[in-house]
């Protein structure tokens, strides 16, 4: 997981580089200079030479970045232009220094003050005639800007947005963050040039990790210059965004030994269909089956076992619960499950459940008594809601006890609130922590960019998955996913927390791979199933094998 900064901690740990470690503030701009020329030269296929590459300057720190970068390209091959609004700054400073060798290197570097929005007009005249940009490299404002764009940074920005939406449509690339973003994720938000890639530097600020900011921001990659890493970690932030390390990391953990086998890998009990909702989970236990985990079973509604056991895989097994007159799970079943749970490491309820109230009270008591991690999805949620009219027990985990696990999409999650004022998780950040918190539970709420709560009061935000994910079954899948984790990592003694953010992490990267084969029209909760194996191989090892 990466710590998520503000603009104000980002100064902070800049100051504290500059006055602790005696890294100049010259060097930071050299070093973050030329991590964004390795970061264009990666999406160039490795060479920047004999591309043409323009350069947006401002007048500030952000400015001096991208008068660096000019040089630098032109160190290196490119056909290089750069242009400033207004005059570009003199004298002493980092800014004004960079500034200054473009300006000796005119003969070289295509260097342009534009003065006015005729100038500008009749710059990108030529330019739409004469030249055909490879990238355009935003280094107009960065982290700072704490206002909106003005009309004549509008229009130099915007203009060279008419440029990419030309036929030959050049790489976007963002220095530290696209102009006009706010870095703390507020106003102003007004982005004219959106980028295909955003370099930033030494962590993510907030923008680049949470919507709507994030959408102009294209892939963002964070870039080391300098900072010790001590000075990230001192920083007071809970936010977080996760990575592909995390899933790497818990894949050691859960690796196979020579001795494996399928009680070493953890049981997950899946209380799920109904008469009507069968294929809720068949999802779910397929899913929990593709996870790594040893044995997976569904408990269900006794008329509807034949139907969910003819469609999961064999592996999984199916078990018969004791139903209502409706076919959903009664609460005389609490026996019949208390048996299954004697080896089992994980429990999932909610797919496809329905909401009974003889059901509402067999999951209460399934609740309120755990023994293992458990996860409530769907139905599960329904019928638990508002969370604060639970007895004490169930809202403060036993004192401690087993992790619940809460996967609520936002319409659920108001339910769990008691409320249908959408206000109240306008900041989805504060909502999930402080109901994290409260209840003491794992909370992970679904939507546009996935959020993980605990109860120590750190968010972590997911970066994978795509809205191709929005369809039936995708929350069948990834209670599955879940499940599977959860049973593992209770198998092992790894951390709940830790397998809950790979879990969904690897769950939306497997999303991601079904989109790239299938497009977000046709792709289904099936195919990001069968895209785990590519998932777990695109995390970078072969641990899962």
């Amino acid at each position: 997981m990466q710590k998520v900064l503000t603009a104000a901690q980002m100064r902070e740990v800049d100051r504290l580089t500059t006055e602790k470690y005696g890294i100049s503030s010259v060097i930071l701009m050299e070093n973050a200079a030329h991590a964004v020329v390795r970061v264009i030269a990666e999406k160039l296929g490795g060479s920047v030479r004999g591309k043409s590459v323009l350069v947006l300057c401002g007048k500030g720190n952000n400015g001096g970045d991208g008068a660096a970068i000019a040089r630098i390209l032109w160190q290196m091959g490119a056909k290089v232009d750069a242009l400033v609004w207004g005059e570009a700054p003199a004298g002493e400073g980092d800014t004004a220094g960079n500034f200054a060798i473009v300006s000796r290197l005119e003969g070289y570097i295509g260097f342009h003050q534009i003065q006015s929005k005729d100038q500008l007009y009749a710059t990108w005249q030529y330019y739409r005639s004469e030249k055909k940009f490879d990238v355009i490299v935003d280094a107009v404002f960065g982290t700072g800007l704490d206002r909106p764009l003005t009309d004549e940074y509008f229009s130099f920005l915007d203009i060279a947005r008419d440029h990419k939406l030309d036929s030959h449509c050049p790489l976007i690339v963002a220095v530290d963050l696209p102009s006009g973003l706010n870095a703390d994720g507020g106003e102003p938000s007004a982005c004219p040039l959106e980028a295909d890639v955003t370099a930033t530097f030494t962590a993510p600020k907030i923008a680049t990790v949470l919507p709507p900011a994030v959408h102009a921001c294209g892939e963002v990659l964070v870039e080391a210059i300098g900072s010790p890493p001590e000075l990230i970690d001192a920083a007071r932030s809970d936010l977080f965004v996760a990575e592909k390390n995390d899933v790497l990391s818990w894949l050691w953990n859960s690796r196979f030994s020579d001795d494996s086998y399928k009680n070493k890998r953890g049981h997950a009990l899946l209380i799920a269909g109904s008469e009507s909702y069968s294929g809720a989970a068949v999802l779910c236990g397929n899913a929990a089956m593709r996870s790594g985990v040893g044995l997976v079973t569904i408990g269900t509604p006794r008329t509807s076992k034949d139907t969910i056991a003819a469609r999961v895989l064999p592996e999984v097994m199916v078990r018969p619960l004791a139903e209502t007159e409706s076919g959903s799970i009664s609460e005389g079943a609490i026996a019949e499950v208390e048996k299954l749970l004697k080896n089992v490491d994980a429990v999932a309820i909610g797919s496809g459940l329905s909401t009974d109230e003889s059901t509402g009270r067999f999951v209460r008591q399934l609740v309120e008594n755990r023994r293992m991690p458990m996860i409530l999805d769907a139905d599960a949620l329904t019928l638990l809601s508002p969370f604060a009219e639970w007895p004490s027990k169930a809202g403060t985990q036993n004192g401690g006890g087993p992790s619940l696990i809460v996967t609520p999409h936002e319409g659920e999650f108001l339910r769990m609130l008691g409320t249908k004022d959408r206000n109240l998780i306008e900041d989805r950040v504060a909502a999930v922590r402080d109901f994290s918190q409260k209840f003491n539970v794992l909370l992970v709420l679904k939507g546009e960019r996935v959020l993980i709560g605990e109860p120590g009061g750190k968010v972590v935000v997911n970066p994978t998955g795509n809205s191709g994910l929005g369809k039936a079954g995708n929350g069948d899948t990834l209670t599955g996913i879940l499940a599977g984790f959860a049973a593992q990592a209770a198998a092992m003694g790894i951390g709940m927390f830790e397998t809950v953010v790979a879990a969904v992490y690897a769950a939306g990267l497997a999303g991601d791979i079904a989109e790239k084969k299938f497009g977000k029209r046709v792709m289904t909760a099936s195919d990001v199933r069968e895209c785990l194996t590519e998932t777990f191989e695109a995390v970078g090892h072969n641990f899962y094998k």
